[in-house]
C-alpha cells in the first residue's frame, strides 16, 4: 500500500474521479440539450454515426477516463500525470458547447486538436506508472480522434 492509499481511502477516491469525470459528462450533456436537433441539421459524411451512439458510447468512455484516473492515483501518480488528466478534462468539457450552443465549429476543432494532443500526453504519462491506466485512455483516444475528424469533416460539408 502507498503512503497515498494509507491516508485516503481508495474508494472515496474512486467517487471523487467518477464525481469529477461526471461534472465533466453533466456539463456536456447540459450543452447538448440542441445538439441532436443540430446534428440532424447538419451536412454529415456518410460515415457520421447516428445520434443515438454518442450517449451509450461517452458512458463507457467516461467511466474509463474516471477509472484511469484513479488507477494511475494508486501508483502515486506524478503531478504531470495529474496536470494532462486535468487538461484534457476541460478541453473535452469546452467542446460540447462550443460545437453546439456556441456555433463555433471552427473553434470546436481547435479544442479537440488540442485534446487529441493531451490525451496522447496523459497515456504516455500514465503509461510510466500503469499500463492499465494508460491501456484504459486508448478507447478514448481513438473516440476523440474519429471525432476530430467527424468535426472536421462537418467544417468542410458545411
Amino acid at each position: 500500500m502507498t503512503e497515498r492509499e494509507s491516508q485516503r481511502n481508495p474508494w472515496l477516491v474512486l467517487t471523487g474521479f467518477v464525481g469529477v469525470v461526471a461534472v465533466v459528462a453533466v456539463v456536456g450533456a447540459l450543452a447538448a440539450a440542441s445538439a441532436k436537433d443540430v446534428y440532424a441539421r447538419l451536412e454529415l459524411p456518410s460515415w457520421a454515426p447516428p445520434a443515438s451512439l454518442f450517449g451509450p458510447v461517452w458512458t463507457v468512455l467516461y467511466l474509463m477516463i474516471a477509472l484511469a484516473g484513479w488507477l494511475y492515483w494508486r501508483t502515486d501518480g506524478e503531478t504531470q500525470g495529474f496536470a494532462a488528466y486535468g487538461i484534457g478534462l476541460l478541453a473535452n468539457l469546452l467542446w460540447t458547447p462550443l460545437f453546439f450552443e456556441g456555433g463555433a465549429a471552427r473553434l470546436a476543432l481547435v479544442d479537440i486538436v488540442l485534446l487529441d494532443v493531451v490525451v496522447v500526453v496523459t497515456i504516455v504519462l500514465f503509461a510510466r506508472r500503469s499500463k492499465l491506466a494508460a491501456a484504459l485512455l486508448v478507447p478514448y483516444l481513438a473516440w476523440v480522434g474519429y471525432a476530430t475528424a467527424l468535426n472536421g469533416a462537418i467544417i468542410a460539408l458545411n
